[in-house]
């Protein structure tokens, strides 16, 4: 009989830095002889998350129209397609961003239910130093209503492991000051910090997530609670051709994409949770150009570029924020329809707000 695969499990809120702490992490293991199974999920299809992971060579499935817990089945389901493609050896799951009672509706019913298939990780969930910051009391910005903080906090409460991600973009003090916040207001977990986008401290997370179990820990939620501040996110999912009569720098067509949805956003007070773009060329360098965006008074971050102007692509738009998803689509289409000598055609559309969470299991 083969030995159970390891599922291990990144948390954390929008923004966060999961897709690129599952990337680090699936590329540490295959350098080490490792075969790795993705697992991306979202409240609705086309991901840029999925887009980028392919993108690097790995092997994804992709589960939409709801969050792990209320799609165990589906779960299971992508589980047994990388099997029996690519037999990983380690499960990376990423789950929704506005996810919480994860132990409970998922990493239990795996032990209890199926662990002769799968031995479970200790639940890591990533933090934005910033917007962690804010909402312990470090420092002052724009932050969300009382109710999704309710949800992040919840996330922070079943930790196993919180990691404070991006310390590459943040001063050493407030990373301190941030680490030790944490660990005296979440004292069930061990609090690491790491850079997934360069590396930095990231080994000591491997370790911890590699080697260890999680603690036995059921989390205490109020569900109605949680289902109104999920509910309070617009969610927008966007696939858009682009096309131009002469070429035409896509690098800072992104950025600029990301200020002037920004600029509209934050006039009338909405906060972004967060807004991540790809457009990728077809031109066969398997290059992208990708921008994130994390909170309506930050600067758009251009995480990876095109290697040269090109005069058409494919635009995948995600974008999450605490507004009518109504209003991320007229946005949107604004933002588009004001591109200087760019032509953008929407191909796909998506927006809702995520509804009450019904997990399929829940096991304290």
């Amino acid at each position: 009989m083969a030995e159970p695969a390891r599922y291990v499990m990144i948390g954390g809120f929008l923004g966060a830095g999961k897709t690129t702490a599952v990337a680090r992490l699936a590329r540490h293991l295959t350098d080490r002889g490792k075969r790795v199974g993705l697992i991306c999920n979202d409240q609705s299809s086309g991901l840029v998350d999925t887009t980028l992971l392919r993108s690097q060579g790995f092997p994804v499935e992709e589960i939409t129209g709801g969050c792990f817990c209320c799609r165990f089945d589906s779960l299971l389901e992508a589980a047994e397609a990388l099997t029996r493609n690519s037999r990983p050896d380690l499960f990376l799951a990423e789950p929704v961003g506005s996810c919480t009672d994860l132990v409970a509706t998922v990493s239990y019913p795996l032990r209890r239910i199926y662990g002769d298939r799968f031995t479970v990780a200790p639940l890591s969930v990533m933090v934005d130093p910033l917007r962690a910051a804010r909402m312990v009391g470090l420092v002052e910005g724009r932050s969300f209503s009382e109710k999704v903080t309710y949800v992040y906090r919840k996330q922070l409460q079943e930790a196993d492991v919180i990691v404070v991600n991006k310390c590459d973009a943040h001063p050493a003090d407030l990373l301190d000051r941030l680490s030790a916040a944490l660990a005296a207001e979440f004292p069930q977990a061990t609090v690491l910090a790491c850079s997934a986008r360069t590396g930095a401290g990231v080994d000591a997370w491997f370790e911890t997530v590699l080697a260890e179990n999680p603690a036995s820990r059921s989390l205490e939620i109020d569900y109605d609670i949680y289902a109104e501040g999920e509910a309070l996110l617009g969610w927008l999912n966007c696939t858009v051709q682009l096309r131009a009569e002469s070429p035409f720098d896509g690098n800072r067509t992104l950025v600029d994409l990301a200020r002037q949805v920004r600029e509209r956003l934050a006039a009338a007070g909405e906060e972004i949770a967060h807004l991540k773009m790809t457009l990728d060329a077809r031109d066969g360098s398997g290059t992208l150009s990708v921008v994130s965006l994390v909170g309506s008074d930050q600067e758009p971050d251009l995480r990876e570029s095109l290697l040269d102007r090109v005069d058409a692509g494919e635009l995948v738009v995600n974008l999450r924020a605490e507004t009518d998803p109504a209003r991320l689509e007229a946005v949107l289409r604004e933002t588009l329809a004001a591109l200087d000598g760019v032509e953008a055609r929407v191909e796909h559309l998506e927006q809702l707000r995520p509804g009450r969470p019904v997990p399929t299991h829940r096991m304290a």
